[in-house]
C-alpha cells in the first residue's frame, strides 16, 4: 500500500499562496478542520439515515480538538465517514482536481481575494498556514476497510502507507511550525474555537494533553452505620446515590442547536435573552428582536437584536455574525447586511450563501443582494407592525431605534417607502406624532412649516415663546438630525423645517408698520453698533407680544446648516458668515429696557447695557467665547453694584 508521490497541482506555488494570500486570518484553519470533521460525521448521520450504516449504541458522534504545548501540535478528530486510500487519493492529493489546475493558472498571480470564485476543496490546505508538517491517519466505516496514513512537509511530495488506526473516522495531527506555537497554547486554541465554532452541528470537545490530570481522591473506610432519615424515601429506602456511579462527563464547548435554529413559537422570552448575553456579552437587555425564518426561495434564519444605545448612533459598534450551515464566515458583511442595519447586533445563517473558496468574502451575484433586500423587508415589516399593534412600546423604544430607522431612510429608498408613514417626532408636549399629524394641526398658522428644538437648555426662551402663543415644536437632538431633515425636505417638496431660533412666526409678534420698522430699526442699529463697538451687527427691531422678552438671536436657517456641515468637516465656521450675516439681534421694543436706551442713546449707562442685551440675548443662542464670557461676568457685577446704590 506504501505510495509516494506528488501533489496533482502542477505548480510548486500552492502552499506559500495559502500561507499568505488566499486566507486573511490564520486562526481560520480551526475552523476549516473542524467543519471537515463535521462535514465527515453528517455525511455518515445521512448513511444511517437510510439504513446504510448503524452506529453502535453507545458511541456518540463527535470532534475533538486535542492540543500538547509540549510537542507543539493540534489533532483535529472525528469519527465519521472516513476515508480509504483511494479517496484520499482523490480528496487530499489531487487538491479538488477538477478545479486546481485552472486555479492555479488564473490566480496564482493575483492579489484581489474578491475575485476567486467558486469552491476548490482548498479547506484542509489551511492546515499548512500554521503547520511544517501534517499527517492523516483514517478509517473508513466501509466493512474491511483498511487505514490508511498519510503525511506531508508542505513540499509538493507526500507518503501515503497503511496505517494503525483503529476506530472509524479520521485525526489530522499538524505539526506548528515556530510562528504558530500559540495554536496549541490551551486558552489560545479555546478562544479560536469559541469563535468559529461555537453552534457547528456536532459535539465538539477540547483537550489539553499535557494538562496535570487532577489525582483520583482515596476512599475512606466505609463505616456499616443505620442511614438517617433524610436519606431515606418514603417507602425507607436509602435514596443516596451509588458511590461508584460515574461522575458527569465533559461538556462540549459548542452549541449544536443554536437558538436561530429553532421555530419562533418554541423561544421563550428568557431564551432569546440568554442568548443575547452569552453571545454578545452585553449585559444590557436588548429593546426587541426579530426572528428570521425563510424557507424560499432560499434558505435563511438567524436572529436581529435592537440593542439599548447610550450614546450617539455613529458611536455605535453592532455586530451582525454570519454563518452557513452553523459554521461562521464573518462579522457584518456588507454584501447581505445593509450598512445601517450594521448597528445592530444578531446572528444570520443562510446555507446558501455562494462563497469563495475560502469561505471569507461572498461571491458578488444576485443572490446576496436577494438576501440583503428580504433582511431589510422584514426589519421594516417588525417596526410597523409595532407601531401599528403596539405603539405604546413604540413610542418608548423610539428614542432609541429613531437612529436606525433614519439612517436607513437616508441610504435606502425602499427602506424609506416602507417606514416613512411610521417615522414619529416628540413634541414639546411630550406626546409622539407624525409628520403629517403636525403639519396637520399647523396649517392655519404656519403652513408647511415644521418647527425643531435641537438642544432643550440653549433654545428654552424660544420654547417658552412658542408655547405662550400655542405654536408646537418637535425635538430632533440627534447628530443624524441635520441631516435626516435635510433628506425629508428632498423627499416632501414643499416642507420646510426650521429651527426655533431660526426666525420669527408672524404669530409670535404684533404688527409694526414698515416705515415705523425701518426707522427704529436703523436708530436701534446705530446705538448698539457704537455701543459694542461690533460694526457687523444686523439689528432688526420687532414687536414681540412678549413684553418681558428684551432681546433674541436668530439665525438663517439654510446659513446655520451650512456652517454646522463645515465644522463637521474640520473646516472654519467663519467662512460662512456665522456671527456676521448670518445672526440677526432682534430687540424688542414692546420692552421697557429696549425703550430706554432709544430714548437714552447718550446715558453714561447706555453702553454697558447695549452690551450686556446682545450678551444676553447671545447666550439665548450659543455659548459665549471665553473672552466675552470674563467681559460679561465683570459687567454684571457692575451692574449689581448699581443697584445699590
Amino acid at each position: 500500500m506504501a505510495k509516494r508521490g506528488n501533489l496533482s497541482i502542477n505548480s510548486e506555488n500552492i502552499f506559500p499562496i495559502i500561507k499568505k494570500w488566499l486566507y486573511s486570518d490564520h486562526d481560520i484553519f480551526v475552523r476549516e478542520l473542524v467543519s471537515n470533521g463535521c462535514d465527515a460525521v453528517t455525511k455518515l448521520k445521512k448513511l444511517e439515515m437510510i439504513g446504510e450504516f448503524e452506529k453502535p449504541d453507545d458511541e456518540e458522534y463527535m470532534v475533538k480538538v486535542i492540543v500538547s504545548p509540549e510537542d507543539k501540535t493540534i489533532q483535529f478528530i472525528d469519527n465519521g465517514i472516513g476515508m480509504t486510500e483511494d479517496e484520499v487519493d482523490e480528496y487530499i492529493n489531487q487538491i479538488a482536481f477538477s478545479g486546481a489546475e485552472a486555479f492555479m493558472a488564473q490566480y496564482k498571480d493575483k492579489t484581489n481575494e474578491d475575485q476567486i470564485i467558486g469552491h476548490f476543496g482548498l479547506g484542509f490546505y489551511s492546515a499548512y498556514m500554521v503547520a511544517d508538517r501534517v499527517t492523516i491517519d483514517s478509517l473508513s466505516y466501509k466493512d474491511g476497510a483498511v487505514p490508511v496514513h498519510w503525511e506531508c512537509d508542505g513540499g509538493t511530495e507526500f507518503d501515503m502507507s497503511e496505517g494503525d488506526k483503529a476506530e472509524r473516522g479520521t485525526t489530522i495531527t499538524l505539526y506548528l511550525n515556530d510562528d504558530s506555537f500559540e495554536f496549541s497554547n490551551e486558552y489560545r486554541c479555546r478562544e479560536v474555537l469559541e469563535k468559529y465554532c461555537s453552534f457547528m452541528p456536532v459535539p465538539i470537545y477540547f483537550e489539553n494533553e499535557d494538562a496535570e490530570q487532577p489525582e483520583p481522591e482515596e476512599k475512606e473506610d466505609v463505616i456499616d452505620m443505620e442511614p438517617s432519615e433524610e436519606e431515606k424515601d418514603e417507602n425507607g429506602d436509602v435514596t443516596l446515590e451509588d458511590e461508584d456511579e460515574e461522575e458527569d462527563g465533559p461538556e462540549p464547548i459548542n452549541q449544536t442547536t443554536p437558538l436561530w435554529a429553532k421555530h419562533p413559537n418554541d423561544c421563550t422570552e428568557e431564551e432569546y435573552k440568554e442568548f443575547y448575553r452569552n453571545v454578545f456579552h452585553d449585559f444590557k437587555e436588548p429593546l426587541f428582536w426579530i426572528h428570521l425564518n425563510m424557507d424560499y426561495p432560499f434558505n435563511l434564519k438567524g436572529i436581529l437584536y435592537f440593542p439599548k444605545i447610550n450614546t450617539q448612533y455613529d458611536t455605535i459598534e453592532g455586530t451582525i455574525k454570519l454563518y452557513n450551515n452553523q459554521v461562521f464566515i464573518a462579522d457584518n458583511i456588507k454584501e447581505v447586511i445593509p450598512e445601517y442595519l450594521l448597528l445592530l447586533k444578531g446572528c444570520i445563517d443562510c446555507p446558501d450563501l455562494p462563497l469563495n473558496v475560502s469561505r471569507s468574502a461572498l461571491q458578488n451575484d444576485g443572490f446576496v443582494k436577494k438576501i440583503a433586500d428580504y433582511i431589510t423587508k422584514k426589519v421594516a415589516e417588525k417596526l410597523s407592525g409595532m407601531c401599528k399593534t403596539d405603539r405604546e412600546s413604540y413610542e418608548k423604544y423610539w428614542d432609541d431605534i429613531s437612529p436606525f430607522i433614519k439612517f436607513g431612510c437616508i441610504r435606502d429608498d425602499k427602506f424609506s417607502d416602507r417606514m416613512k408613514d411610521y417615522i414619529i417626532f416628540k413634541n414639546m408636549e411630550g406626546k409622539y406624532i407624525t409628520l403629517p399629524e403636525y403639519l396637520e394641526a399647523a396649517k392655519e398658522t404656519n403652513e408647511n412649516k415644521v418647527f425643531y428644538i435641537s438642544d432643550e437648555l440653549v433654545q428654552s426662551q424660544y420654547m417658552n415663546m412658542f408655547k405662550e402663543q400655542g405654536i408646537d415644536a418637535v425635538y430632533l437632538t440627534e447628530l443624524i438630525d441635520n441631516t435626516f431633515i435635510t433628506y425629508l425636505e428632498q423627499r416632501n417638496k414643499d416642507v420646510q423645517f426650521l429651527r426655533i431660533d431660526s426666525d420669527l412666526t408672524e404669530t409670535l409678534k404684533e404688527e409694526l408698520s414698515e416705515e415705523d420698522s425701518k426707522s427704529i430699526t436703523d436708530k436701534l442699529a446705530e446705538i448698539f453698533r457704537k455701543a459694542t463697538g461690533e460694526e457687523h451687527i444686523i439689528v432688526k427691531a420687532e414687536k414681540l407680544k412678549n413684553p418681558e422678552i428684551t432681546s433674541m438671536i436668530t439665525v438663517q436657517e439654510q446659513t446655520r446648516r451650512m456652517a454646522e456641515m463645515m465644522e463637521m468637516y474640520g473646516m472654519d465656521r467663519s467662512l460662512t458668515g456665522m456671527g456676521a450675516q448670518g445672526e440677526t439681534l432682534i430687540l424688542n421694543v414692546n420692552n421697557n429696557l429696549v425703550q430706554y436706551v432709544m430714548d437714552n442713546p447718550e446715558n453714561e449707562n447706555t453702553e454697558m447695557i447695549c452690551q450686556q442685551i446682545y450678551d444676553l440675548a447671545k447666550i439665548s443662542n450659543h455659548p459665549l467665547k471665553p473672552e466675552e464670557m470674563t467681559a460679561f461676568v465683570a459687567r454684571s457685577n457692575k451692574i449689581l453694584n448699581l443697584l445699590t446704590k
